[in-house]
């Protein structure tokens, strides 16, 4: 990693190692994460998008259900394209769908008791790649870390802070 940091201060003069420093590795640190995650849930045949789904659902509480067009605003994406999703995820057995008992017009997706088992033993087991890097600080550095994570967060979030 500091081969590349190295190499950009030779060549742009007043180049800042310690930005570049941290954005490279934040960078590596989230591709690891992802391809961890992906193995994880290669083993349960399953992809990130069909595991955010559920975790959406998971998120809500008991009985485990939101709206499409909940789901869709939260995954940043089209009804249309929620819907097949669904689909798929209620082919699988993960959720199924029903009206609203108070509201007839209104659809609801709910997490099934399959959906809720692939997504406890996905989450448990992401939970421990996670751990196993983050154990590698000692508690205080973990904090002082998170800290600052969130910091960088929120400056992102409200950029005119």
């Amino acid at each position: 990693m500091t081969w590349h940091v190295d190499q950009w201060e030779r060549e742009i003069p007043g180049f800042d190692r310690r930005v570049e420093g941290i954005a490279v590795r934040l960078q590596s640190l989230g591709q690891y994460l992802d391809r961890s995650r992906d193995a994880v849930l290669a083993k349960y045949d399953m992809q990130w998008w069909e595991f955010k789904t559920l975790h959406l659902l998971r998120r809500n509480g008991a009985p485990y259900q939101a709206t499409p067009g909940e789901l869709a605003k939260h995954l940043s994406m089209s009804p249309a394209a929620l819907t097949n999703r669904l689909d798929a995820l209620e082919r699988r057995g993960y959720v199924e769908r029903h009206h609203d008992r108070d509201d007839r017009r209104k659809v609801l997706a709910r997490l099934t008791p399959a959906g809720l088992g692939i997504w406890q033993r996905g989450v448990g087991d992401i939970q421990d790649v996670e751990q196993s890097l983050v154990r590698s600080l000692p508690a205080a550095e973990q904090d002082q870390l998170e800290a600052l994570l969130r910091t960088l967060l929120q400056a992102t979030e409200n950029p005119s802070s």
